[in-house]
Order: C-alpha cells, then structure tokens, then sequence
C-alpha cells in the first residue's frame, strides 16, 4: 500500500468511527431524555394519587371532591359546581347536604337531609334526603325496598363548595372523545417538554 492510499484509508475509518461515536451519543441521549419524561410522567401520576389519598384523610371522607351533575339542588348548587366534602364525628342533621351512595347505583347522589330518626332500641339512625328542587323525597332513588338511608350510605357532608368548575368533568364524561383528546394532548405535553 502506498502511504497515500493508507492515510486516505485512515482518514476515512477515523471519520466512520467518529459518526459512529457520535450517532451513538445521540442515540444515548435521547434514551436518557426519554427515561427522563417517562419518570416525569410517573412523578405527576404519584403525586396526583398521593394528593387524593391525604385529601381523603384529611376530611375523613374516600371522597373529598363531587361533581354536582344534575340541577336537583338548584337554586343553592347547579350542575357543574365541584363540591368539597367533610366526614366529621358529628351526628348528620336535618338540614345537612350530604353525599351519600345507594346500591345499584355508580354516581354519588348530592342531596339534603330533611329528616333524621334515632331509633331508641338499637341507637341507629335512620335518615331521609330530598333534591332542593324536587317535588318528592328520594325513596324512589334509594335500593327497592328501602326507605331510609343509614349513616354507612353517607360518604361527606358538603363543606364547601366552587361553582362551574365541574363542568371539565361532565364535558369529558358525556363526550368521551373530547376526554381522549385531552389526555392525549396531556401526554404528549409532558412527554415532549424539555424540564
């Protein structure tokens, strides 16, 4: 071999060793940005479901935050309106708006309770819950047979409350698209952000 031949040749294998190292570094770095988003990703989900899990002792309730879905409690809580909910040792009064679950039915119900019977032979409590809006109490919502609720149906009594935020939460249940959309654009956001 000519020794021009040999430094073209060694110039060559130099420079296809260099863009080998360098697609490797590349190739590296982008595996690492990508562990990066994927633990970034991670941290906001455990952060989020960590959040949830103090709300949930704090006020005592397995849940602190409702959605109002119908207008049943208008004028004083529209749909839409987000509800924060306290479990206290209280005993539940006439009067209260509590958020309570009836079997065979998913959604937690928002109602008032317009009557409380203390039975005096077992010292349970018999409670009775109508819509501000409605016409008739909620017997008809309340499991066949049934026609009283008992403080283990209770799931918060309504602290406070912030309006039309909700509306996020109904627009997203009763448009199933919109929420795939939104969680979408979401994932994408973090996956794609540079922090």
């Amino acid at each position: 071999m000519t020794r021009r031949f040999e430094s073209q040749l060694y110039r060559h294998v130099f420079s296809l060793d260099a863009v080998s190292v360098y697609t490797f570094q590349l190739l590296r770095v982008a595996e690492m940005a990508l562990i990066r988003q994927a633990l970034s990703l991670g941290i906001i989900v455990t952060s989020a479901l960590m959040i949830w899990k103090a709300l949930m002792c704090i006020t005592c309730s397995e849940s602190p935050v409702v959605v109002v879905l119908t207008g049943s409690m208008e004028p004083g809580f529209k749909r839409g309106d987000i509800l924060f909910l306290h479990m206290s040792k209280d005993p539940i009064r006439t009067g209260d708006i509590v958020v309570f679950n009836v079997e065979g039915r998913d959604i937690p119900i928002v109602h008032r309770v317009i009557e409380v019977h203390e039975r005096r032979d077992s010292r349970d409590v018999d409670i009775l819950t109508k819509g501000d809006s409605n016409d008739v109490d909620d017997r008809f919502l309340y499991k066949y047979g049934q026609n009283w609720l008992n403080p283990q149906h209770i799931t918060g009594r309504a602290i406070g409350f912030l309006p039309y935020v909700g509306w996020v939460t109904i627009i997203m249940t009763e448009k199933p698209l919109i929420k795939y959309i939104l969680i979408s654009a979401l994932g994408l956001l973090v996956i794609t952000s540079k922090d």
